[in-house]
């Protein structure tokens, strides 16, 4: 109960203290008082690193280039687009980003049973955006397990760097696009039919 009083009192004693001091005009500062300010900045959104591919209705492969060796049917991949927003402080020394193409086994409508492996499916990167410090490249061509006459590797797309960037900080924050030529060499006796697969891109973000 003590307690109780001594605080209502040591309130009150404020109250009155106001009360009874020399009166002030509403504009005037207040002599003894601080002015407080400050800036509010807008909140900083964080940058992202992004890919997207191009609108399509897919690919479709026509046979072109075909020779005793080899049925080859070509096409082009839609433009992929690496966008990189982040601020220098953003990216970790050493990172490093790569979008890869992958390619399932090419089934036949109607008849799962006919395939071809995606072995034999290879593509020749071209880099579309003018990089002139070389930070991000093209990736290297790679051609069917059936040779197409070239030095590119005979691996077929079965994860193959499709763009990459070559070094890390600030050469890379911008937009970067990409597309290639695509290439299925299969052995002349491939059976006939329509056949379907999924090429899947994706990006890696790596240190």
């Amino acid at each position: 109960m003590k307690t109780a009083q001594v605080l209502a009192a040591s309130v009150l004693a404020f109250a009155l203290a106001g009360l009874a001091g020399p009166a002030m005009a509403a504009d005037e500062p207040d002599p003894e008082g601080v002015e407080v300010s400050v800036t509010i900045e807008p909140l900083r959104v964080p940058g992202t690193l992004s890919m997207t591919v191009a609108d399509n209705s897919g690919v479709t492969l026509t046979e072109s280039g075909s020779d005793a060796a080899a049925r080859q049917f070509t096409g082009t991949l839609p433009t992929v687009t690496v966008t990189d927003t982040r601020l220098p402080d953003e990216i970790p020394d050493g990172e490093f980003w790569a979008v890869t193409g992958q390619s399932s086994q090419l089934v036949a409508t109607g008849d799962p049973a006919k395939t071809i492996d995606p072995k034999y499916l290879g593509w020749t990167p071209h880099l579309l955006s003018d990089t002139t410090t070389g930070a991000v490249a093209a990736g290297e061509p790679v051609s069917s397990a059936l040779s197409d006459g070239t030095d590119a590797p005979t691996e077929g797309l079965t994860g193959q760097e499709l763009l990459v960037s070559i070094a890390n900080s600030t050469e890379e924050i911008g937009t970067h696009q990409v597309n290639a030529d695509l290439a299925l060499r299969t052995p002349v006796e491939v059976a006939a039919g329509e056949y379907h697969s999924t090429l899947t891109l994706s990006l890696f973000d790596q240190s």
